[in-house]
């Protein structure tokens, strides 16, 4: 992943929270997918890179990582998660 990319990853889970509801959360797969601009599934090697922007921007304080509607720690959440504004 380039440095261009992870900013690129980094305002599309911003945008896509500024265009949802105060309380909505934004999954990965849908970031990195808007940030993919290939056909087929190669938006899958981004997420990954998707995951490590979330976390960047949690500990900046700008959004959360959620598990089941509950804030978690970035670097040791395992499986699914969710990305929200910081509460």
């Amino acid at each position: 992943m380039t440095s261009d990319e992870g900013e690129r990853l980094e305002r599309a889970i911003l945008d896509l929270l500024r265009r949802r509801r105060p309380d909505a959360s934004v999954c990965p797969s849908e970031v990195a997918r808007s940030v993919h601009h290939g056909s087929g599934d190669g938006w899958r090697r981004l997420m990954e890179p998707t995951r490590a922007a979330a976390g960047r921007l949690s500990r900046a304080g700008l959004v959360e990582i959620t598990q089941g509607g509950e804030p978690v720690d970035p670097t040791t959440a395992r499986g699914p998660i969710r990305i929200r504004r910081t509460r």
